[in-house]
């Protein structure tokens, strides 16, 4: 298994490629979609630049669970509720998740996901195989 800092370096490379941002951006604690201004087709190509750095196959929606943020036995009103989080929280074991709990709206949990959680994705991952 690498080490954090080898995950890092290569999920940083991912990010400075995938989205044309400068590396001394790209730290622990930036957000995807909010500092590095990730958009939604920009995670197909981080998927895919993760994939082949470090040999992992990620599904679709693994990473974002958009079965859980599209359902209506866990979404009301365009927020996520008590239930909806417990099942995020199954599914995103690598993603601090605080944040979105203090204001579950649908749209702010790919704004408050950071490379750090990315790092821990990694991870998680690796740790499956």
């Amino acid at each position: 298994m690498p080490s954090q800092e080898d995950i890092f370096s290569k999920v940083q490379e991912a990010l400075v490629d995938a989205l044309g941002v400068e590396s001394d951006e790209v730290t622990p604690e930036a957000t995807l979609t909010g500092d590095l201004e990730a958009e939604s087709i920009d995670f197909l190509d981080i998927v895919f630049r993760l994939e082949k750095s470090f040999d992992i196959k990620i599904e679709q929606s693994e990473l974002v669970p958009q079965d859980i943020l599209t359902n209506t036995d866990y979404v009301q009103d365009g927020r996520v509720n008590a239930e909806g989080i417990s099942k995020l929280k199954e599914r995103m074991p690598f993603a601090d998740l605080s944040s979105f709990e203090a204001d579950p709206a649908v749209q702010n949990l790919g704004q408050q996901l950071t490379v750090r959680d990315m790092c821990k994705f990694v991870e998680y991952k690796l740790s499956l195989a």
